[in-house]
């Protein structure tokens, strides 16, 4: 009977992934120069993987997480290592703050089509703890501001000024609860769009410094 997946089981078999993936030749993807397709295709072959190996539940990357169970709820991210960014779904702005509410499980990874053999080499293997996954910037100057005395204006005038989404309820509700529970350290840069845009070069460069931001590097 195949185990249950765990977190550790999953950081373990994405880098197992990786490994067997980087020898593949992925004839599937050859000229194929939509990043959102070969996203895609890495997500699905992921997702078969831990099938074949796990009692898993799957979920949809178009309505939600892609393994939503509550002990796992992590969503998968591939992106390029030329520009390592993706998007997800706006919830609130309460998500650049307090973080995203998952983990995030991100492959970076650099084609080279040579021939007839296209090869997808992993250069990082990144799993993101939930509590690491609010925007950097804002969270550092949020703790600062906290720890200096703010007052709850310095707050909502921080916030206006950094375009945080919102109105006046929202500024007014979210710089209460940061004066009352500050937030942690985030580690991603968060941008706004009709989604948001998630960048990681920062978690690329930490090295495995940061409790919860596991780096495997090829």
């Amino acid at each position: 009977m195949k185990p249950v997946l765990t977190i550790r089981n999953l950081i373990k078999e994405a880098k197992t992934f990786c490994n067997f993936m980087s020898e593949e030749n992925h004839s599937e993807l050859l000229g194929v120069t939509d990043g959102k397709a070969v996203g895609t295709y890495v997500e699905h072959k992921f997702q078969h993987y831990l099938l074949d190996n796990y009692i898993v539940t799957i979920g949809s990357s178009a309505k939600g997480i892609d393994l939503p169970e509550e002990d796992i709820l992590t969503d998968i991210k591939v992106t390029s290592k030329i520009q390592p960014q993706s998007s997800c779904p706006f919830k609130n702005a309460r998500q650049k703050i307090y973080g995203l509410g998952y983990n995030l499980l991100v492959f970076v990874y650099d084609k080279q089509d040579i021939g007839n053999r296209c090869s997808l080499h992993f250069t990082h293997c990144i799993f993101i703890d939930k509590g690491c996954t609010a925007d950097f910037t804002i969270t550092r100057r949020l703790r600062e501001m906290v720890a200096d005395g703010a007052y709850k204006e310095d707050i909502i005038g921080f916030l206006e000024d950094r375009n945080v989404p919102g109105d006046e309820i929202v500024y007014n509700e979210l710089a209460d609860e940061i004066l009352e529970y500050p937030p942690k350290q985030g580690y991603l840069t968060i941008s706004n769009a009709l989604q948001w845009r998630l960048q990681y070069s920062r978690v690329i460069s930490l090295d495995n410094k940061v409790n919860g931001v596991i780096n495997y590097e090829w």
